[in-house]
């Protein structure tokens, strides 16, 4: 069953953003740690990362730095600042409206958050 790509595209920045909380990463390991981590539901190609974590730093939500990796490659790392973590308290907060919202409507309107 194929997934609405809609459902990922206003949810990608919560999720990148979610990543970078925990540890800094570069590029790949995004798109590989989310892959992981959601059972293959989100594969996000590169075309689609690089252009959120760009804007992303432009708004200085993340930082990017390089450092030297194995075999002297150098990778571009991506850190969460401060206003990145409070952009990530606000999207899952509105996260979790949606899906309280959508759950209420599976379940005919009844809410089972309050027991």
């Amino acid at each position: 069953m194929a997934t609405e790509k809609s459902v990922l595209t206003g949810n990608t920045t919560l999720l990148i953003l979610k990543l970078l909380e925990e540890q800094d990463l570069y590029g790949y390991q995004m798109i590989e740690t989310l892959s992981k981590r959601s059972n293959e539901m989100f594969n996000l190609k590169a075309g689609t990362l690089y252009p959120i974590l760009h804007g992303l730093e432009n708004e200085g939500m993340v930082e990017a730095y390089e450092e030297r990796a194995e075999g002297e490659r150098i990778r571009k790392y991506y850190h969460i600042t401060s206003k990145g973590k409070k952009l990530l308290v606000a999207k899952n907060e509105e996260w979790k409206k949606y899906v309280g919202a959508v759950n209420q409507v599976l379940n005919g309107g009844l809410s089972y958050a309050t027991i």
